[in-house]
């Protein structure tokens, strides 16, 4: 179940991209397996973007991205598969926003996992990282986030709810396929309905990249060691994580949690039994793609 305004950051990509197969339930059934496959030298191209590698650190880059995935393929793709058999049942039944809920809590475990799993490499991404580096790093963040604002801060409360709703959508009709215009009109009052918090996730957004950029800088000018570098990327990691429990942002993370697990049982509910159909399809194309990648197809 996909969260819809998830923010960005250096650190929480790299390991995100790891998991593309799970981020491939977005895209088409069809270009799993390719995107997958493709998966080690899209991650390269992105890093290369914010870092512009240099020298040694392409290879050493290329090297441990194929290690990851390599680690991500034998030990991961067999548990999404399974997970989705899991999201397949409930469909099939009536799942309840407990359910939804536990799904989220499923694939956030499955990030964290991905994302400790990687601290390795951070840890030598970090060490070989250089001052010049870090400035193309944060001009990037500043880019990406001038994007942001341009998509989802800019015009009036009609504007931004229509694009929030509209990129929500392509996610439901990649699910379920097309909704009538009953059906569209009933899911935009559900999404109206949801706050507009994309000043919040901007702030969440900036406090990562402002969070990242300390540590790089700190690695390079106290000149950290192996060990002491990879602790503080795992203390970040964490507390990347362990925001949603902290005290100043607990009661927006549960509320938001609460409105996109309801927002997502409006379309699950109101979904014909053919439009379940075509959800239940794309679940078992992609239960059978992910098997296959696990098997090295």
């Amino acid at each position: 179940m996909k969260n819809f305004s998830t923010p960005d950051s250096l650190f929480r990509r790299t390991f995100a991209l790891l998991a593309i197969a799970l981020l491939a339930l977005m895209a088409g059934c069809s270009t799993i397996r390719f995107t997958y496959n493709q998966g080690d030298t899209l991650l390269y191209w992105w890093l290369d973007a914010y870092v512009d590698f240099e020298g040694r650190q392409t290879d050493i880059a290329k090297r441990d991205i194929d290690n990851l995935f390599q680690w991500h393929r034998q030990t991961q793709l067999k548990d999404y598969a399974a997970l989705l058999g899991t999201f397949q049942r409930q469909l099939a039944g009536n799942p309840t926003q407990a359910d939804l809920a536990h799904a989220y809590r499923e694939l956030r475990v499955r990030g964290e996992r991905m994302a400790l799993r990687a601290v390795p490499e951070m840890t030598t991404l970090a060490m070989s990282i250089t001052p010049e580096q870090i400035g193309n790093i944060e001009r990037k963040f500043n880019s990406k986030n001038e994007e942001y604002r341009r998509k989802f801060m800019s015009g009036d409360t009609e504007k931004r709810q229509k694009a929030r709703f509209k990129k929500s959508m392509e996610q439901f009709e990649l699910w379920f396929g097309n909704f009538t215009s009953d059906q569209e009109k009933a899911m935009r009052r559900a999404s109206d309905a949801r706050p507009l918090d994309n000043q919040v996730f901007l702030e969440e957004r900036q406090y990562r990249q402002r969070r990242i950029l300390a540590l790089l800088r700190k690695v390079q000018q106290e000149k950290l060691n192996r060990e002491q570098t990879a602790a503080q990327i795992q203390a970040m990691l964490r507390e990347f994580f362990g925001r949603m429990e902290s005290p100043e942002r607990k009661v927006f993370y549960d509320t938001y949690i609460d409105q996109t697990t309801k927002y997502i049982l409006t379309a699950i509910r109101m979904a014909t039994p053919a439009q379940k159909a075509h959800a239940q399809q794309r679940m078992q194309g992609w239960i059978q793609d992910f098997q296959a990648l696990a098997a090295g197809k």
